[in-house]
């Protein structure tokens, strides 16, 4: 399994302490950590926070070949708000090295040559240049397009969200998101089963995970509906629950596991990480175990 990520690194700035983020990252990181695979293309400044997440990810195992120096813009930052549930709003700051992500040679064969799953969102596209890249790399019929959808703050509109779902062979979405689908798209009497149906006929999208945080997932495949319902944990944080969430469910996807199997390891998977400070682990022994279940080692 060769994937790669396009879109935003940045960093989560909470009121105490700073953590490296951004959904791209965080999925490759755990997809990385799983699998021993996976690349990332994005763009960082070159300024004091640039320098961290490159130093970051190479510690981490990552490659960064992909990764961009941006001499004019910053890193990428998002204010981090939690509520009495450990539950996160986010304030991302505009005009940020990842919105400026460039088209070149290597992006383009290691997309073509060295990549069957390709992992992209919506906020990333919130800037022409960064959309015209990423955007440029889909149809690709030799690679799966995993949409996770990610809807932030305003940083989206209807014909990026069009082409995102138009590309996507498999999408992620939280409750708040398919309701916005269907505002936006289906606009029909809302009812989860009946908009997921809708979307995937009219986007040809195979399979659609709509996740409940802490109520658990519902996956919708071939006409059939398999719902999930989390086993409660302990939560210190849900940061990154969702990038979690969709590495497991990429990586079930791509091996053809059984639904209800896909649906059990990434709410369990995602739970571990609500245990946890932020959104990616200091160590690798949270890994084991379901690199067993998944049936890699």
């Amino acid at each position: 399994m060769k994937i790669t990520s396009i879109g935003e690194i940045l960093f989560d700035l909470f009121p105490t302490h700073k953590k490296l983020g951004g959904a791209p990252l965080n999925f490759i990181f755990h997809i990385h950590k799983l699998i021993d695979e996976g690349n990332i293309i994005s763009r960082v400044g070159k300024d004091v926070l640039g320098t961290k997440a490159i130093d970051e990810i190479k510690f981490a195992g990552l490659n960064t070949d992909y990764i961009q120096i941006d001499r004019i813009h910053p890193t990428g930052v998002a204010n981090v708000i939690l509520d009495e549930q450990g539950n996160p709003e986010f304030e991302i700051d505009s005009d940020r090295a990842f919105d400026f992500i460039e088209l070149n040679d290597d992006i383009k064969y290691l997309v073509s040559n060295e990549t069957n799953c390709l992992y992209f969102g919506t906020l990333s596209q919130r800037s022409e240049t960064s959309r015209n890249s990423i955007q440029s790399l889909f149809n690709n019929p030799d690679i799966k397009y995993f949409c996770d959808l990610n809807l932030r703050n305003d940083f989206y509109d209807e014909e990026i969200i069009s082409a995102s779902l138009n590309t996507a062979d498999f999408l992620k979405v939280n409750y708040k998101e398919m309701n916005l689908l269907n505002d936006l798209i289906t606009q029909i009497d809302y009812n989860t089963e009946k908009v997921a149906y809708e979307l995937m006929e009219q986007f040809n999208i195979s399979m659609i995970a709509v996740t409940r945080g802490k109520d658990g997932s519902t996956i919708f495949e071939n006409g059939k509906r398999y719902d999930y319902t989390s086993i409660d944990v302990k939560v210190k944080d849900t940061t990154g629950a969702g990038d979690a969430f969709a590495a497991m469910l990429c990586l079930g996807y791509l091996q053809g596991l059984e639904v209800n199997r896909i649906n059990k390891l990434a709410n369990d998977f995602a739970g571990e990480i609500c245990m946890i400070d932020g959104a990616l682990p200091k160590n690798d022994r949270i890994y084991d175990n379901f690199r067993d279940l998944l049936g890699i080692y």
